[in-house]
């Protein structure tokens, strides 16, 4: 029986488009969203960011010098937060009816700029007894130790928990921990998944 259910976050409940931000840094800098893709990417400069080994100011910082701009904080945390478009993939109502019978996480790659709008932004994620995020416990999926957190925060057995995620290896670091994990692909898909494990939200 499934106690907990476990949802990421980008492209799973909330979508997003990186070409939004490109877009909007291409105009500032002049630079190609590839070669700005380029940039980012080097020395895994995100990454180190959403496994919270870089401070905000750093990070904001350290992407106008790469891109060669002047940037004040709030101006690039709006151009960062961009990327997210306003409509939820799964209804709101789903996540809190779910809420009613079942514990639920959330478990994120993200980062400290992006959460901080998301959570003032989107009332879904109210719903949500726990928030496991990268950029606070220093972890990032596929590797275990986030996962775990997952585990600790629902408060039961790994094959007590559903999660979905929209990344193959991500399902798949889950499915190595025991959890019930299946790729997101749609709502209807979801939604037909948790009716058949037993979970409800009327």
């Amino acid at each position: 029986m499934i106690k907990t259910v476990i949802f990421d976050l980008g492209r799973v409940l909330i979508p997003f488009d990186f070409m939004r931000g490109y877009q909007q840094m291409q105009a500032l800098s002049g630079l190609t969203p590839d070669e700005i893709r380029a940039r980012l990417s080097a020395d895994r400069l995100v990454h180190r960011f959403e496994s919270g080994h870089i401070e905000n100011h750093d990070f904001v910082a350290e992407v106008a010098s790469r891109l060669g701009v002047q940037l004040d904080y709030e101006s690039f945390t709006e151009i960062w937060s961009s990327i997210f478009l306003p409509e939820t993939l799964i209804p709101e109502a789903v996540v809190a009816g779910i809420r009613r019978n079942h514990r639920t996480v959330l478990l994120s790659n993200t980062n400290g700029i992006h959460f901080t709008m998301l959570d003032a932004r989107y009332p879904i994620l109210s719903h949500f007894d726990a928030r496991i995020l990268s950029y606070v416990v220093k972890a990032m999926k596929p590797e275990p130790s986030i996962y775990q957190a997952a585990i600790d925060a629902a408060g039961c057995s790994p094959h007590e928990c559903f999660f979905t995620d929209d990344i193959a290896a991500y399902v798949d670091g889950a499915k190595a921990m025991g959890i019930d994990a299946v790729q997101f692909e749609s709502a209807d898909q979801i939604l037909r998944e948790l009716a058949a494990r037993g979970v409800r939200w009327d």
